[in-house]
């Protein structure tokens, strides 16, 4: 029997409307979904442990645990150096901000002198601006706070996803027919190796940059650099948009601590060199190459995952789309939409290409050898 293929109009309506549907429910339970995103991820960078955990036949639960403690013993650390770090910067906050207001009053006088804007207007100005970004910041502190009200929960979803592990992938194999069953195997064996390779090598680049960051800032000589360095790692995770957010606050800490713009031309010398070390080095060596994304794919997914989630959406939406162009390059029939998200650039329009083999990077060797492969 031959089947009728759906005209072209048609099937772009089935895509519009499924698009909008996963807008609006992705939108609505963003407050259920968001952690368990991140449970997902966490539960993902565990498995490795677990599996190696597994060798010592300890048992499914033990090996579980252990593994989360350890993790929560990491996240406990770090959050301990930040929070060190945040004490000694509330400490000089009065005359942080003493020194900021009269940074403030020249630049105002500056403006009133050069373009005729009276103080007057300048504050008004800025009070519209104010009131204009309430509804943001609202939104997004609801965001934050929506996001620490589930964090009790947040190690119960990943002990599940690990503990049902070979139950979530035992329906994955039942949903599709048994003939395909094989394939399946191999494009959900491959697609956890790569994940697990592009998350590990996150935060292995992570670490490096903020080691960079904070070591460029104590030489340069501004004040708070361990912390303004890691914030910068964390940020630098968000492509592009965080970059720029995490050079603007070291020099904004330097403009109010210190006296000329020397400093500020250093810091902003430094960070621009260890962008290009981290591009062209950390991110090829150590993140996954087999999952780059171009920067227009980037900065979309960055905002889209915004205007859904916040500032957690923020996060979550470039390991989402790296783990969705994983999925497009190993799926008969959606590898064009693979191609889109990466940023392989051909040199001229042509119907076939060959793509050259790509050596492993460092978190590909790291994943595989825990796992054993």
């Amino acid at each position: 029997m031959q089947v009728k293929e759906l005209p072209f109009y048609a099937k772009v309506t089935i895509i519009l409307f499924g698009l909008i549907l996963a807008t609006y429910i992705l939108k609505n339970l963003g407050g259920i979904l968001t952690p368990l995103a991140f449970a997902a991820i966490i539960a993902i960078l565990l498995n490795p442990l677990v599996n190696r955990l597994a060798a010592y036949k300890l048992g499914k639960v033990p090996c579980i645990l252990l593994s989360m403690l350890l993790a929560i013993l990491v996240i406990a650390g770090i959050f301990y150096f930040l929070s060190s770090q945040i004490v000694g910067f509330g400490e000089n906050l009065p005359a942080l901000k003493t020194k900021f207001s009269s940074l403030l009053e020249s630049l105002q006088s500056w403006l009133q002198q050069k373009f005729g804007l009276s103080i007057a207007k300048q504050t008004q100005m800025i009070n519209e601006a104010a009131n204009n970004s309430k509804a943001l910041i609202g939104g997004t502190v609801n965001t934050v706070l929506g996001t620490l009200g589930v964090l009790l929960l947040l190690p119960v979803y990943v002990f599940l996803f690990l503990f049902y592990k070979t139950l979530i992938l035992n329906f994955l194999f039942k949903v599709f027919a048994e003939e395909n069953a094989a394939k399946v195997s191999e494009i959900l064996g491959q697609t956890k190796l790569a994940i697990q390779s592009y998350m590990v090598g996150l935060l292995m680049e992570a670490a490096i940059v903020a080691a960079l960051n904070s070591t460029a800032l104590l030489i340069i000589g501004v004040k708070y650099a361990l912390l303004l360095g890691v914030i910068g790692a964390i940020l630098n995770m968000l492509p592009y948009i965080g970059g720029i957010i995490a050079i603007a606050l070291p020099i904004l800490i330097a403009t109010v601590t210190s006296e000329g713009y020397t400093t500020q031309l250093w810091i902003i010398a430094a960070y621009l060199a260890i962008q290009f070390i981290d591009n062209n080095i950390l991110v090829p060596r150590i993140v996954s190459s087999k999952v780059k994304i171009n920067a227009l794919i980037s900065i979309v997914a960055v905002l889209l995952g915004g205007a859904l989630w916040g500032v957690a959406g923020m996060f979550l939406s470039i390991p989402f789309v790296g783990i969705l162009k994983i999925i497009f390059d190993r799926v008969d029939g959606l590898q064009p939409w693979g191609e889109l998200l990466g940023d392989e650039v051909p040199t001229n329009y042509q119907t076939f290409s060959l793509r050259k083999k790509k050596k492993p990077s460092v978190a590909e060797k790291v994943v595989s050898k825990s796992t054993g492969k």
